[in-house]
Formats: structure tokens, C-alpha cells, sequence
């Protein structure tokens, strides 16, 4: 059994074919898939889509490229959908210095604001960094920190760094911090030697395994859109680097997978 802890599956990209890459995940032993959202709207989709499936569990949130859409309401309808039963996580959320899309500032306030909601209603959250390392794990740390002074459960599983793209110190630090790190599509990439050092050398009981589909295709379908099934090249890659079976990196990433979404 496999579990792919990241994939927009409600993207437009799955459109015309989104139930035949469902039955293909079916084929491939994929037993739960979860679908973060990336604002409102988003979020929504998620929540339909895991109403339609078993296998399917949402997150919702805001990403950092969308904070320019966050209003003075979105906190509360945010809210309201998180009560919803198929409802696992927080996120896509975190930083994105990459793209310029928005105010660092502004993105650091919505961030903070919705670890908030997740430490409100003890769930875990799903944090995107692209070249904002110093600045995310500057807040995780400090949050999850506060989660174990008022000792919330979450403090012990509190998210995942989503498509981890950093260096062993970044990897340790959040490990450190008990979050999870998420793989995907680059760890199988010829020229990823850092990556593909951090993946060969944390404890596997701190990975989980990810497409973050439609994006980030793994090696050998480099170039096409990507689908929940291939998160096998992911587990297979790290298998590889780890010098393990691959039936190892399957069950326990998928335990990981439980344990941080209780699903």
C-alpha cells in the first residue's frame, strides 16, 4: 500500500480524465491520496473531490502565492470549512520568496495565522518553502514550540515540510521540531546529489512520500503531467538511496502518513 500525502487532484489538468487516474491509483496499491487546497475556491474543490472518494482526504488553505486574494473574511470561512469530516490538514500554507507574488510581510502575517487555525482545531499542517528557509523555519520552530508549552497533541506531529527542497541542516532542524519531510518528483532528478543526500540520510520513520501531481514528474515521465500513481518512483527512489526494499518505504511512510493525518 501506498499513500501520496500531496497531489491537486481537483487542478484543471485532471479534467478529462481525473476517474481513469483514479483507477490507475487504484492498480497501484494507492490507498489514500490527500488534496491540499491553495485559497477559497480551491479548498472548496478539495472538500468535493474527498466527498466523491474513499481514498480521498483535503486540506484547505492558502498559499503563500495567493495572499493577495486573502480578505478580512477569509480567516472565518476558512473556519467553516475545516469542520468538515474529510478535512485532515492545513495547508497548502508557508512561504514563497521564489516568485515575488506577494509581500514577504503579508505572507508571514496569513502564514501565522493560520498555524493559529490549525492549533485551534489540532490539525496538521502542510507547508510550502521555496527559498524562505531562514524565515519558515524561524516560525515553525517557534509554533510548534508553543504547541508543546500548552501541551496540545499536535506538538508531537505538528505538518510536513511539502517537497522538500533544502539541505541536511534545513532537514534536521525540522526534524528536530517533529515535522515531517515530504519527497517528490526532484529526489529522482540525475542532478539532485543534495536532495538525494537528505532523502539517503534522515530516519525513514521521518519521510512521507508525495507527488505533488500535476507538477514535479518524476523520473522516467520528466516532461509530462504528473498523477498520484507515480508517487511508487518516489518510494522507489528512497528505497534505492537507503539502500532498503522498497516494501519498507511503502509501509512506513504510508504509517507516517496516518499517524500526521490521522486517517
Amino acid at each position: 500500500m501506498l499513500t501520496d500525502t500531496h497531489c491537486h487532484l481537483d487542478f484543471e489538468a485532471f479534467n478529462e480524465d481525473r476517474s481513469q487516474v483514479l483507477d490507475r491509483c487504484a492498480n497501484n496499491g494507492i490507498e489514500r491520496i490527500l488534496v491540499p487546497g491553495i485559497n477559497l475556491d480551491s479548498s472548496r474543490r478539495t472538500i468535493e473531490l474527498a466527498e466523491t472518494e474513499d481514498t480521498i482526504y483535503s486540506a484547505v488553505g492558502f498559499h503563500p502565492n495567493e495572499a493577495l486574494m486573502w480578505e478580512r473574511n477569509s480567516l472565518v470561512e476558512l473556519r467553516d470549512l475545516v469542520s468538515h469530516p474529510k478535512v485532515v490538514a492545513i495547508g497548502e500554507i508557508g512561504l514563497d520568496y521564489l516568485r515575488g507574488r506577494s509581500p514577504h510581510e503579508l505572507q508571514k502575517k496569513i502564514l501565522r495565522e493560520q498555524l493559529e487555525l490549525a492549533e485551534e482545531f489540532g490539525l496538521p499542517v502542510v507547508i510550502h518553502n521555496r527559498q524562505a528557509s531562514t524565515d519558515v523555519l524561524a516560525i515553525l520552530i517557534e509554533w510548534q514550540a508553543g504547541l508543546e508549552s500548552s501541551d496540545s497533541n499536535l506538538a508531537a506531529h505538528p505538518g510536513v515540510l511539502h517537497s522538500f527542497s533544502d539541505d541536511i541542516e534545513s532537514a534536521l532542524k525540522a526534524i528536530k521540531s517533529r515535522f515531517y519531510i515530504g519527497f517528490t518528483g526532484p529526489v529522482t532528478f540525475r542532478n539532485a546529489d543534495t536532495l538525494q543526500n537528505v532523502a539517503a540520510s534522515i530516519p525513514l520513520e521521518n519521510i512521507l512520500i508525495e507527488t505533488d501531481a500535476p507538477f514535479l514528474t518524476p523520473h522516467p515521465h520528466r516532461g509530462k503531467r504528473n498523477e498520484p500513481s507515480y508517487v511508487h518512483l518516489i518510494a522507489e527512489k528512497i528505497a534505492a538511496l537507503q539502500d532498503i526494499p522498497f516494501t519498507s518505504v511503502a509501509q512506513t511512510t504510508t504509517e507516517n502518513a496516518k499517524q500526521l493525518f490521522q486517517w
